[in-house]
């Protein structure tokens, strides 16, 4: 699948829930309301839907949420889509979690052919990852990348930049992860959703961060890349990966090879732009797939060529009106 502007689609990030167990202050409200269950596509018909990708090039698959381990038997939807890494028509499946899971979903993650998992984590602090997340166990998500690490999952932590909530910790999250042998990667707070307070307050420029690591570490650039928007850099005292990731400071769009889809067979061709598909319906009105795949190649034609983020300090307001947890972390 090529994009007007040339660039080959060949990731999909599919949103199995638009639920979580946690309620972080930059991702959602504290009295969310989600969508029905009624109108979800089951795990089969995301099952078809994935495997029509695959079909036509989608060779990364990650499944994201709201937080994908707490819908019921995702591990079996997991399991089915392994079927494409074994015939080599998916290189990579993935996942985006909190963590709070992954004690009992490690193994059979791995099992499935699972190779790494990114876990958002925002504070080392038991206290502050509860605040951030209101509802969070930091000893959960501890556990959690304990059986990770035993099941041979490669990690890489996720931490989003927020001013005067965790910006004192960066250095010992380098230290920390460098110790676990954990890829790190800080975001910039997005413009998405409704959420309580002034989200201008959370911002937190990725280029006043990375200057500051450099004040202790010396991060070397390199070439590495794992098909997502960060830009890596290596820490020549721990050896680790460090990535940034900023949609805000730095527009990463050039290169963009994603496509999201969500929960109720809504494809988003871009997670900062509303111009969307349904799939749900072509997907239900034929066993055949020829619909839905005629409607999958005429959204890609209409993926613009970039987001359009920004903070908007006069009204507080967020860029994109639907939460992330609908599209997809």
């Amino acid at each position: 699948m090529i994009d007007p502007f040339g660039r080959t689609i060949s990731y999909l990030r599919v949103s199995v829930t638009d639920r979580c167990d946690l309620r972080c202050v930059y991702c959602m409200s504290e009295d969310m309301t989600f969508v029905p269950k009624a109108q979800l596509l089951t795990l089969e018909e995301l099952d078809r839907l994935c495997s029509a990708f695959v079909g036509l090039g989608v060779k990364k698959l990650r499944l994201t949420g709201g937080e994908p381990l707490v819908r019921k038997n995702v591990l079996s939807l997991v399991e089915s889509l392994g079927r494409h890494l074994k015939t080599g028509a998916l290189s990579e499946l993935t996942l985006t979690t909190n963590g709070t899971q992954l004690d009992t979903a490690a193994e059979r993650l791995a099992a499935a052919g699972v190779k790494r998992i990114n876990v958002s984590l925002d504070s080392l602090d038991p206290s502050r990852f509860k605040a951030v997340t209101r509802w969070g166990d930091h000893a959960k998500v501890m556990d959690g990348l304990r059986a990770a690490k035993a099941a041979g999952l490669k990690v890489k932590i996720n931490v989003v930049a927020l001013r005067d909530v965790n910006e004192d910790e960066f250095d010992e999250m380098v230290a920390w992860c460098g110790r676990e042998g954990f890829d790190l990667v800080f975001i910039e707070t997005m413009p998405m959703g409704d959420i309580d307070g002034d989200r201008t307050s959370q911002y937190l420029p990725l280029s006043i961060v990375r200057a500051r690591l450099g004040q202790r570490w010396t991060l070397e650039s390199i070439p590495d890349n794992t098909g997502g928007p960060a830009r890596y850099m290596r820490c020549v005292e721990t050896g680790g990966r460090v990535g940034f990731i900023t949609p805000m400071t730095h527009n990463f769009c050039e290169s963009c090879n994603r496509v999201r889809l969500t929960c109720t067979g809504t494809l988003y061709m871009c997670l900062g732009q509303e111009d969307a598909a349904d799939l749900r319906g072509p997907l239900r009105a034929s066993e055949s797939d020829e619909k839905l795949i005629a409607a999958i190649r005429e959204a890609i034609a209409r993926k613009p060529k970039g987001h359009d983020f920004i903070i908007d300090r006069r009204h507080s307001r967020p860029a994109v009106g639907r939460h992330m947890s609908v599209t997809g972390g």
